[in-house]
């Protein structure tokens, strides 16, 4: 490859961090804790002050839910208009979360705002003991099993067939407190 495309390649990953890092909300301390990669350091990728190593890159390819061709790959291709999961090509979805593994249904966030995901609860998993907040709005809707979620003052307890659906600039926590898994439908819109 000619040093002119190699320096042009090299020069959109920051870009594309920066993007990707705004289309999801998440401030530089949110991708910094999903990735385990310094702000300082995230910063300085996205300004091109930085050319990031390659673990570097797979940490944040990885909390951004991107292979790391996305970053590189000089003939990029033009986002479709129509996005077909098949049941067994789900792709995993990144959560800093213990007990949930997340299968991503939906388009890319880089050119889609809603994010959705089957997810398998774990018996006892949950959000954890500080509650979360960020701009959006999520809607749960449960295939199986129950959970229990904090939005605001409100405890909703959901069962199979149920669903909640709020704003993430509010307080919030989820949790299965059952003794069996649970199975959701969980979609997210992060504002651009």
């Amino acid at each position: 490859m000619p040093e002119a495309e190699l320096e042009e390649v090299v020069s959109s990953i920051g870009p594309k961090i920066r993007e990707l890092r705004s289309v999801r909300g998440l401030s530089l301390q949110q991708l910094s804790n999903r990735s385990d990669v310094s702000p300082a350091a995230i910063h300085k990728v996205e300004q091109g002050n930085m050319v990031p190593t390659i673990t570097t890159l797979l940490k944040l390819a990885a909390a951004l839910d991107r292979p790391v061709s996305f970053f590189v790959d000089e003939d990029e291709v033009a986002p479709s208009h129509v996005i077909v999961t098949r049941a067994n090509e789900r792709r995993p979805v990144y959560t800093s979360h213990q007990g949930i593994d997340l299968e991503g249904i939906s388009g890319p966030y880089g050119q889609y705002f809603v994010a959705s995901a089957i997810a398998d609860v774990a018996p006892g998993a949950s959000s954890g003991e500080k509650p979360l907040r960020h701009p959006g709005e999520e809607l749960i809707f449960m295939l199986s099993g129950s959970m229990e979620v904090d939005v605001g003052e409100r405890t909703v307890k959901l069962k199979t067939g149920d669903s909640v659906h709020f704003r993430t600039d509010r307080e919030h926590r989820w949790r299965n407190t059952t003794k069996k898994p649970a199975k959701a439908v969980w979609m997210a819109l992060r504002p651009a």
